[in-house]
């Protein structure tokens, strides 16, 4: 057997640039793979931890048909007795008509998203505040946050400015209320509250006069992976309640279902891609077999076998497919090593979230290995079937 090794490397390594083409062929096929699932991949999971830091939480809590009329502070001192939990705060949601005047003209936005927060609570159980990028987050029940689109809409509102804010109760009846702006929050790719408004979550309550009345908890946890287990807790612990409970997953599985699909779309390109260098395999393969024709006949006149012939040129496709492999392997572990680092954006948009999935880089390696023997095996058959004879008289 080790004859034969001697031989596949003999005669592929002294053929030097077919063998850099073939390995080239393999590193890009396993590159494409890997620089698709760093950009897209990245996205998915950047759009899943902002979500997960800015709205819904590892766990959100809900009523299956109204608000959640239970004392907000007990469940959220009851989530954080579990060891799993980090923090957990109330929201309250509405939507609102919100008016300045600035420099003497009326700007005015409708059907603006309300948030009510708890602000002691909420910078313990997400990350809103850290989007506040022009003064401070919502700290008294006259302050308020306005999203960074929604400042521009109202011509330009700055931190000190006076905004008045419209909302419809419980009741069908007019709310109106001032307010100071203390901030303008902006996050990059806009999946904060950028075109939504922050307030104290009493204040929002007392304006749809739903006084305890509350519209989710969200649970932030210090170890993700034990979302399902706390959800199930969390029902069993409360079965005669109308509560919903759900993972991160579950509560934003609307706005990544066709995400998912361009996903899976994306890698199967990429698989085709790899396809295609087995192609270019196949072709250098040939080439080799047409150049060592009289190398071919001169082994068989001295005794090798087909079968030595075919496992000869099967050996050079394994040698082809691992350090192919290899290379490609080491180029995009390089290149998501460098997106993870350097938190990768386009344009100043939302930072992907790169992660080293070693199951996909594992199945990418192999797949590639075995693309590059089944590459081979067409042009080993070809090699086999050449007469001792014919193969000595070409030139």
């Amino acid at each position: 057997m080790d004859y034969r090794i001697n031989l596949a490397k003999r005669m592929l390594f002294n053929k030097k640039g077919s063998l850099i083409g073939a390995v080239l062929a393999v590193t890009i096929g396993i590159l494409v793979i890997h620089v698709n699932f760093v950009i897209f991949q990245g996205l998915f999971d950047a759009i899943v931890r902002d979500i997960s830091d800015y709205r819904n939480g590892d766990v959100l809590i809900t009523d299956e048909e109204d608000f959640i009329d239970k004392s907000d502070l007990s469940l959220v001192n009851w989530f954080e007795r579990i060891p799993y939990v980090e923090a957990a705060t109330p929201r309250l949601s509405s939507t609102a008509s919100i008016n300045m005047t600035k420099f003497g003209k009326l700007h005015e936005e409708t059907r603006v998203p309300v948030v009510g927060v708890d602000p002691m609570r909420d910078i313990r159980a997400s990350s809103v505040h850290e989007t506040v990028t022009e003064g401070q987050f919502v700290f008294s029940r006259n302050s308020i946050v306005l999203g960074s689109n929604v400042a521009r809409d109202l011509g330009g509102a700055q931190v000190g400015d006076n905004v008045q804010v419209l909302i419809v109760d419980r009741f069908g009846q007019d709310k109106i209320k001032r307010f100071i702006v203390t901030g303008i929050a902006k996050s990059p790719g806009g999946q904060g509250f950028d075109y939504s408004v922050v307030m104290h979550i009493d204040t929002l309550r007392d304006l749809m006069n739903r006084p305890g009345d509350t519209g989710s908890i969200m649970v932030k946890l210090n170890d993700r992976s034990k979302a399902l287990e706390v959800k199930n807790f969390f029902l069993a612990s409360f079965p005669n309640d109308d509560f919903l409970a759900e993972t991160i997953e579950e509560s934003a599985e609307q706005q990544l279902a066709g995400f998912r699909s361009g996903i899976a779309m994306i890698n199967m390109i990429g698989y085709f891609g790899m396809m295609s260098s087995a192609f270019a395999i196949v072709t250098i393969q040939m080439m080799l077999v047409n150049g060592k024709t009289r190398e071919i006949g001169v082994m068989r006149s001295i005794g090798a076998k087909r079968k030595d012939i075919l496992i000869i040129f099967i050996f050079q496709g394994m040698i082809i497919g691992a350090i192919g492999a290899g290379v490609g392997t080491a180029a995009g572990l390089g290149y998501t090593f460098y997106a993870k680092e350097t938190k990768m954006s386009f344009n100043n948009s939302l930072p992907l979230e790169v992660s080293y999935d070693w199951g996909k880089i594992t199945q990418t390696a192999l797949t590639s290995f075995s693309l590059a023997i089944i590459a081979s095996l067409y042009p080993s058959y070809r090699a086999t079937k050449l007469l001792p004879v014919e193969a000595m008289r070409t030139v």
